[in-house]
């Protein structure tokens, strides 16, 4: 039960401490230029799907640590991975052994893989940004009025909007890519010790 809770509470740990680090950021003004027109539409939206990853991820930590209590309990659920797995292997010889296993460090990667992708989307949706930004900054620029002092004025604040819109998507898809990534390794740790503790009890049983 501690291994459990203690994968459980490093997850909340940090979230906390990275949510409480973005607060008082907040707090200090330095993000109300990203809820300007055109850069809170791509803010929010990094932002939602940022949340769809940690959630995912959530599920995914709490559903690792349920499977962890259940082998180190030495009773799985028949219906769990642990449970499907030592069916397939229960009685039959090394080799096959070796197979199953893996199999089953296959199918628990890829059962974490969604996280990743998830992150690395984040950053894609900041590059997005970072053209867009820089189209808007350039749609108003034209070469043949550039003597034109009063075009000027305008011309550049479309330049700082462009320009604030493609450097502020690219530093949240980056920030949070990184807090998604954090948690993701978490996830990834214990789904190591989840397939160590399920392999070796299989062995143990298999040899039975």
């Amino acid at each position: 039960m501690n291994h459990r809770y203690l994968l459980v509470v490093r997850f909340i740990l940090i979230n906390i401490i990275s949510a409480s680090l973005l607060f008082a950021v907040y707090l200090q003004g330095w993000l109300d230029a990203m809820f300007v027109k055109n850069t809170r539409e791509f803010v929010f939206l990094i932002l939602l799907v940022f949340i769809y990853g940690l959630a995912v991820c959530a599920f995914k930590v709490w559903r690792t640590c349920a499977e962890l209590d259940d082998i180190r309990s030495g009773n799985p659920a028949p219906e769990s991975r642990a449970g499907k797995y030592f069916a397939t292997i229960y009685h039959n010889d090394r080799e096959s052994r070796s197979l199953g296993a893996t199999v089953l460090r296959a199918k628990l990667t890829n059962r974490i893989t969604i996280v990743r992708h998830i992150a690395n989307t984040l950053v894609l949706l900041g590059l997005i940004g970072t053209v867009v930004g820089f189209i808007i900054a350039l749609s108003s620029v034209d070469p043949s009025a550039s003597a034109d002092s009063d075009t000027i004025a305008p011309v550049i604040a479309q330049l700082i909007n462009g320009m604030s819109v493609a450097l502020y998507t690219t530093l949240v898809g980056s920030v949070l890519h990184i807090w998604l990534i954090v948690n993701h390794r978490l996830l990834a740790t214990g789904t190591v010790n989840l397939y160590s503790a399920i392999v070796e009890l299989g062995e143990s049983r298999g040899r039975a």
